[in-house]
């Protein structure tokens, strides 16, 4: 008896010892990327050239912004889904505005099947808006693109925020803001969320970037339970006109 016990209390403490060597190990790698529809500072579309940008980051999720579904533009061409086929990572689609014959928005890639999904419009005056949002088993992940208008950038981020209140797990979001950190609009987005990516440097245009208008944002109650690993603004100057941005968290609720 007291050998068995022995062994089962060795076996409890070895699984404990290997779920803690997990648990300190675990991170989560966020991407987001404007690829400007897969056209390079070239002007030449190459869905293997942004894959291969993707591909190279190795993230968990991929906030994407600025991609065409069976437009004409694109051939009829579902630009997403053949993104997700070469790098081997599951697609979300989610349209903004209806474009040439097909559709115009964001998306998400990710590794992890989300348990599931919800989109929001957002205002926009010079083009529809949206977020999508997919809700994972430890966070919640939205992607977006807000609109060029001071007014709809702000209606959009009491949107977000109210989004984010209802989720009791850590809501992040990513996107192009089209905003830089000296806005007025940045100053106020960060009344409720940390914004964990790179402040300085800049992400556009990608040749020469001038502008930091992408970001990877944490809402605030979570912020202090993550622990950020990396954060880049990475240096891809040809694929797109933004450069794309990568984040390594830790976090302590995993």
């Amino acid at each position: 008896m007291k050998r068995k016990g022995l062994a089962c209390i060795a076996a409890i403490l070895l699984s404990i010892t290997q779920t803690s060597a997990i648990a300190e190990t675990t991170g989560l790698r966020i991407m987001s990327y404007n690829i400007r529809n897969c056209i390079g500072m070239d002007e030449r579309v190459d869905l293997h050239r942004t894959a291969a940008v993707i591909d190279s980051l190795d993230a968990d999720v991929v906030a994407i912004q600025e991609v065409d579904s069976v437009t004409s533009r694109s051939q009829g061409r579902d630009i997403l889904k053949e993104l997700g086929a070469l790098t081997g990572m599951g697609h979300r689609f989610a349209p903004a505005i209806e474009f040439d014959g097909g559709k115009y928005g964001i998306g998400i890639l990710f590794k992890k099947t989300p348990a599931g999904y919800k989109q929001i419009a957002l205002p926009g005056r010079e083009e529809s808006r949206t977020m999508l949002i997919a809700e994972f088993d430890d966070y919640v992940f939205a992607c977006t693109h807000l609109s060029l208008t001071d007014e709809d950038r702000s209606a959009s981020a009491e949107l977000i925020r109210q989004e984010s209140a209802k989720y009791d797990k850590p809501f992040i979001i990513a996107g192009d803001l089209n905003s830089c950190p000296e806005d007025d609009f940045t100053a106020g987005f960060c009344r409720n969320f940390t914004i964990i990516s790179p402040t300085k440097g800049a992400t556009y245009p990608a040749d020469n970037p001038t502008d930091l208008i992408d970001y990877i944002a944490i809402e605030n109650s979570f912020a202090d339970k993550i622990m950020i690993e990396k954060r880049e603004i990475v240096n891809q100057p040809a694929a797109s006109d933004h450069r794309p941005i990568i984040v390594e968290i830790k976090p302590v609720w995993f």
